[in-house]
């Protein structure tokens, strides 16, 4: 019988969910847990790969296991063995062909940023001080939704099919933070992006170039320009990962 998980994880000090041979994952983590307290190899398949340092939370992953268990007592367990970075919501019985991967039909990441020196969330946004057009940022994620072929922004070199995306969601929203016991007015701002798919280091790479929009450093027509390129060199940098969340994927046989 198949079984997805649901879980999330701080990915600080993982090279991210898929096995690595020479480094931590999360799949790794999971897969030994599993393997402990169910007494069998147990391998999981995640619904994706994130990167080194990159947050989940909300992440799905499946297995197939035949004898019966007891759900609510094998969450226990798992969230009791693994360690304090990872935690597992809830485990769901599917159908036998249900596959995290594939029948994912959006997924959705949020960038953080803090405009202030927090030193409490080093690691879980990106400190960048300059002074940042956001209305102009709003402005050029809208344009992305005129287009599919996203080649711009995947990393070079990968062994995906085709660069096609169907983006739903683009935009950025300006939040408070605490600083000490002070509150700093619009002190993070937020990037919100769902599609049915993404490519390896789109998000990072997209929120790179609107930064460089928001800077003035380049026009809504530059950044079109950009998109029609299809070229990763014309687009901006390559945010850091430690900002990024996968924080929400959803299928149409699972109740969110």
């Amino acid at each position: 019988m198949r079984y997805f998980i649901k879980l999330a994880y701080n990915g600080t000090h993982y090279h991210g969910w898929q096995y690595q041979p020479n480094a931590a994952s999360v799949q790794e983590t999971m897969n030994k847990a599993f393997s402990v307290l169910l007494n069998t190899e147990i391998n999981l398949m995640g619904a994706g790969r994130t990167d080194t340092g990159v947050h989940a939370k909300e992440m799905y992953a499946h297995f197939d296991f035949e004898r019966p268990f007891d759900i609510p007592n094998l969450v226990h367990k798992l969230n009791s063995y693994l360690p304090k970075d990872i935690v597992v919501y809830t485990i769901i019985p599917v159908h036998d062909e249900a596959h995290t991967r594939f029948d994912a039909t959006k997924r959705t990441y949020e960038y953080h940023i803090n405009t202030f020196k927090d030193v409490f969330s080093q690691e879980q946004s990106w400190y960048f001080h300059q002074k940042l057009d956001v209305d102009l940022m709003n402005e050029a994620a809208k344009l992305l939704f005129n287009f599919t072929d996203f080649q711009c922004f995947s990393k070079v070199n990968t062994d995906v099919n085709t660069f096609d995306c169907t983006i739903f969601e683009a935009y950025w929203t300006r939040g408070t933070a605490e600083q000490g016991v002070a509150k700093q007015e619009n002190g993070n701002l937020i990037f919100t992006i769902s599609a049915n798919r993404f490519l390896r280091n789109m998000v990072r790479a997209i929120v790179g170039t609107l930064v460089n929009i928001g800077l003035h450093k380049i026009t809504l027509d530059d950044f079109t320009a950009i998109v029609e390129s299809k070229n990763r060199d014309k687009a901006g940098f390559s945010v850091p990962a430690h900002g990024l969340y996968l924080t929400k994927i959803e299928y149409d046989y699972i109740t969110q």
